[in-house]
This record gives structure tokens, sequence and C-alpha cells, in this order.
């Protein structure tokens, strides 16, 4: 195998120009494109899908050509367009050729190291040639035989670094020349993308509708508190609602940014610098703004084994005196928040790190996650209370 790929290396090598290679990718996200994403993304993904709700076609269609351009965009290279499409034979042909690339790219690296150790043994030993001959002019006993030796641990140090250079050089001609058949590939594609689709919509049109599943709903039990609702409780409720979905979408956008640092490290050999910590940044403002959404569904996790023993109405005077200690963390939060906040602000905090990415707007999701969580928990503490008033007057 190393030798197939090694003549194949070797043939690109020759036959391909200089600039044929993989390059490096230096793209860094702009900060302003980074929270304009977190803004725009959610609302249209919502209106999105909001549209293709309301349109509710009696049979849609399986394979279709938005969906078939983004598998192209994003998982075109190893052929995910094609399979969506039952094209498989030239979905197996991009992956191969993928895998090449991903192997290429590994025997690269090994070359690239040994080329790095060639080079600098030949910096060393020049350098002693250059000490010795210094040495040597000024007529240092038996420096003429130790710049003899350096001259030939030179001479055999250029060896090592063309050869490694070569080999180097092969694997890079190697792995551009794979990459540049599947940059080809999906060009191409670019513009049969549509008949692809129409044949396999042909084929398919008098094929069975895909069997029915189900799956156990999940969600609060029924709780008879619920029913109780008044336009505060209702406004509420829909701004928690509003928030959790927003929020929620943003687990889309983790999907195409590490998609993009697994190509970008592994095939480009260009690892990101922003992508883990975009990421850990607003998978935290999730955490934040999320809370009263999780709330309002009874989603938090806690311990009731005990507390189903008890009646109704001791359960309620349980989660009314309970509350105060839920008031006490939110109220906290929402102050200290509050000064953490103002702190951020009032520098135009950013992160120590590379990328720099601005930490105020983070720390204001502290205080806005904190506010909602009280409102909702306010609704609560109200529901309970008005449940509890009439379980006593039964």
């Amino acid at each position: 195998m190393h030798a197939i790929m090694s003549a194949i290396a070797s043939l690109f090598n020759t036959i391909l120009p200089d600039w044929v290679r993989l390059p490096d990718l230096t793209f860094t996200m702009p900060h302003p494109i980074y929270w304009a994403g977190l803004v725009l993304f959610p609302l249209i993904a919502m209106f999105l899908i909001r549209r293709a709700a309301i349109k509710q076609v009696e049979k849609p269609d399986r394979v279709t050509r938005p969906i078939a351009y983004l598998l192209w965009l994003c998982g075109g290279m190893v052929g995910l367009h094609r399979f969506y499409a039952r094209s498989a034979k030239v979905g197996f042909a991009f992956l191969v050729l993928f895998v090449l690339v991903l192997y290429g790219n590994s025997q690269g690296s090994l070359a690239r190291n040994a080329n790095s150790e060639a080079v600098n043994d030949f910096r060393d030993a020049e350098f002693q040639v250059e000490h010795y001959q210094k040495r040597v002019d000024k007529g240092r006993a038996g420096a003429q035989e130790k710049l003899d030796a350096a001259t030939e641990a030179m001479a055999q140090a250029e060896v090592a670094r063309e050869q490694t250079g070569e080999v180097l050089a092969d694997w890079r001609a190697l792995v551009g020349g794979l990459a540049l058949l599947i940059a080809i590939g999906m060009a191409i594609d670019i513009f049969l993308i549509p008949g692809i689709v129409r044949r396999c919509a042909t084929a398919e049109a008098d094929a069975p509708p895909p069997s029915e599943f189900s799956v156990m709903e999940r969600g609060p039990k029924y709780d008879p508190r619920r029913e109780i609702t008044n336009a505060y409780i209702v406004a509420v409720e829909k701004l928690s609602g509003a928030s959790g979905v927003f929020v929620a979408y943003w687990s889309m956008i983790a999907v195409f940014v590490y998609y993009y640092e697994v190509i970008a490290r592994y095939v480009f050999n260009s690892p990101t610098n922003w992508a883990h910590e975009s990421m850990f940044l607003m998978f935290g403002m999730q955490y934040l703004l999320s809370g009263a959404f999780a709330l309002r569904d009874d989603a938090h996790v806690r311990v009731d084994v005990i507390y189903e023993k008890f009646s109704a109405q001791t359960r309620t005077m349980i989660d009314i005196v309970t509350s105060f200690f839920f008031f006490v963390f939110t109220l906290t939060l929402m102050g200290t928040g509050y000064l953490f906040a103002m702190d951020s602000v009032d520098v135009w905090e950013v992160s120590f790190t590379e990328w720099g990415i601005q930490y105020w707007p983070v720390k204001l999701t502290i205080v806005l996650g904190a506010i909602l969580l009280t409102l909702q928990g306010s609704v609560k503490l109200m529901r309970d209370v008005l449940y509890y008033l009439q379980l006593r007057a039964q």
C-alpha cells in the first residue's frame, strides 16, 4: 500500500504544477459574524420551519434539491449528496478519494517532521563547519580534523534534507492531486444535482411510504396546577417558551462549526483558534437562557421519592415554602451577575485567547437568564398559592 501511494505521489508530483496542493486555511471567524449568527440563525430557522409546517403537502418529496445542495456544501467531499440521491457508486468514489486524502495527510505529517529534523541537523552541521573553519583560520591544533568531520556530517545532513524534502513534496502533491479530483467532482455535481434528484424522485415515485414509527412521548406529568392561568401567566410562559426555542437552534450552529473544525484540522492541517472557544461560550449562554424554559416544562432534575408520597395539599405547601430558596438563588444570581456584567461592559472585556472574543455579552446573559428564571418561578409560585387555596376551600 505504501509503495503504491508513493508511486502515485511521485506521478502527481511530476505532472502537476507546484500550486496544486491543499491550501492552509487561515480563516478566523470575525466577531460581528459570530454574534450576528447567534441572533439571525435561530430566526431564519424558525421562519423556514414555520413556512414548511404551513405548506403541509400531502406527499412530501423524499429527496429535495435544497437538502442535496446542503449536503453537497457540508459533506460533498465524502459524497453525502450522492448517497442522499441514491447515487451510491459515485458517492463511494468520493469517499475513497477522501480516505486517501486523510492517509496522505498522515504520511505527509510524518514526512514534514522528518524533513524538519533533517533541516535542523543540516543547520547544526553548517554551524559546526563555520565554527571549525574559524579555528582553522586561527591555526588551532586539531581544528582541521574536526572541520573535515563536520564537513562530512554537513554533506550527509544535506543529502537527508534533500531526500526528506522530496518525500514531503511527493505526499503534498498526492494530497493536492486527490483534493483536486474531489474539487472537480464537486464542481461538476453543482450542475448535476438537479438531474440526479429528479431521477431519484422519479424512481421512487411509486415506492410505498416509509413505515410509521412511534416514540414514547415524554414531558411533564399531568399536574392540575398547570390548568390555572391568567394573562400574566400566559405572557411569562410565552416568553420562557420563546427563549428556550430560540437558543435550542444554537445546537445546529455547533454542528457546522465543529464540522469545519474537523475538516480544517484533519484535511487541511489548519486547526482553528476560535471553534472550541466560540462553542463553549455559546453553550454557556444557552444553559443560562434556557433555564426558564426547563422550569416551565418541569424538566429540571429533582429527587422526589419522598415528595411523591405526600398528599397534593402537602406537596403544594412544600413547594410554596421551598420557593424561598429558589428566589434566594435567582435574585443572588441576578445581583452578582449584574455586577459582573457591568464591570465587563465598563472595560469592554474580551477573552485572553488569541481570538479575543468579547466577554461582556456573555456576562449579560447571566442577568437575562436570571430574570427569565425569576419570572417563570413567580408563575410557579402563583399557581402553587392559588391551587393551595383551592384545596383548602374544598
